[in-house]
């Protein structure tokens, strides 16, 4: 990456600037954040990982931006890249205590690096400081953002003091674990539960988005807040999938990639236990420290009650999920942020498990663009589940 350390300029200095990395300048930051975020690859298959995942349906067209702060002086390709980021767009729910739903984008920031030659100099905040009035109304073509999110792996308080307040940050935890039920592949139908494959998911995704859209404006009204949600619809799972997809072809070259993508229990529509997922590796395989995770997207009980058919249905979809993690060698299933009903049929389960408040990674962050203070006492965020990651 180029640089003059020699003559670095202050991170206040109001003619720096963000702009766009060109496609040499992406490809230097691929290999200066690769011993952050792609240990899991080679650096080659890292390159190559980020080259697709820039160029999938979810993100073509608009649906991921990549920013860099420069000296606007200096030319591209040559100008020192004080740091960086990206911005993936996403669909949203926004409803105000006294009007209906509406429809907008998010803007989540991910990937924000600085190189260690730049770093410590404040060029990171500037950046971020600079985008978050940006992503107001970055693309609103697409639609009105009324928040834009990111994910802390530094604690609360540096993002805090940038205007990304830290909302629940919470999940469950439950070890991988073999079921007599499924051999964990591509194929066998675990007892209780109905697996579920990417053609399933389209008609469940418009289920959830129907079922979203009444929980945000039911949550508005009872709690007399701005309540909001990002929308699990198929282009966001899609974007994991495929992450996921090119992640196990190259950790795993002598398997067909994994085609189960969730589970769902018995029962009529209205009374079932569902869950999509994906595993992601963030290092070696088969090594505990890497935190290698089946990470629930997404999990919904459609009757929300403590019944214990709804434990049954629970713990079906959950052993799925397990039987997965163990086949494809990640230590634990985790979900995010799960609701009180959720935690009271977990105890009926039977199944080991933990509940982790994290402090210090993956911390849910938002900032409000509406009027008020839009922390957690004032805003709601329904469905604040992993599936919204980026």
């Amino acid at each position: 990456m180029a640089n003059y350390t020699s003559e670095l300029p202050l991170a206040s200095a109001p003619t720096l600037k963000l702009d766009h990395p060109t496609p040499k300048e992406k490809l230097e930051i691929w290999r200066e954040n690769w011993k952050n975020w792609g240990s899991a690859l080679s650096l080659e298959d890292y390159i190559e990982r980020e080259t697709h995942l820039a160029d999938i349906p979810p993100t073509r067209d608009g649906g991921v931006t990549h920013w860099i702060l420069i000296d606007p002086t200096l030319p591209p390709d040559a100008r020192p890249i004080l740091s960086c980021c990206e911005s993936l767009r996403r669909r949203t729910f926004v409803s105000l205590p006294s009007g209906e739903v509406q429809e907008g984008i998010v803007h989540g920031i991910g990937s924000v690096f600085s190189s260690p030659l730049y770093r410590g100099r404040g060029y990171a905040a500037r950046m971020l400081s600079d985008l978050g009035p940006i992503l107001n109304t970055w693309q609103k073509e697409a639609g009105k953002s009324h928040f834009s999110i990111l994910y802390s792996d530094i604690g609360k308080k540096y993002y805090t003091k940038l205007g990304w307040l830290p909302f629940a940050s919470s999940h469950i935890s439950l070890p991988s674990a073999a079921s007599p039920a499924t051999n964990g592949g591509n194929g066998d139908k675990a007892e209780g539960a109905k697996l579920l494959y990417e053609e399933d998911l389209k008609e469940l995704c418009e289920l959830d988005e129907s079922y979203l859209r009444n929980e945000v404006a039911k949550t508005a009204k009872s709690t007399h807040k701005p309540a909001v949600a990002i929308i699990p619809d198929q282009s966001t799972m899609t974007w994991h999938h495929l992450r996921e997809r090119f992640m196990c072809s190259k950790l795993f070259p002598q398997k067909t990639p994994p085609t189960i993508h969730g589970a769902i229990s018995t029962g009529a529509p209205g009374s079932r236990v569902r869950i999509v997922f994906s595993r992601v590796f963030y290092g070696p395989v088969a090594n505990a420290k890497s935190g290698n995770t089946l990470y629930i997207l997404r999990l919904v009980v459609e009757d929300e009650t403590d019944t214990d058919e709804n434990a049954q249905k629970l713990k079906s979809v959950l052993q799925v999920a397990q039987a997965e993690a163990k086949e494809w060698e990640v230590e634990s299933v985790a979900a995010w942020n799960v609701s009180d009903v959720v935690k009271g049929l977990l105890k009926r389960t039977g199944l080991e498990y933990n509940l982790v408040d994290r402090e210090n990674d993956s911390i849910t962050s938002l900032m409000w663009y509406g009027d008020g203070k839009g922390d957690v006492d004032n805003v709601e965020w329904v469905g604040n589940e992993k599936f919204a990651w980026c």
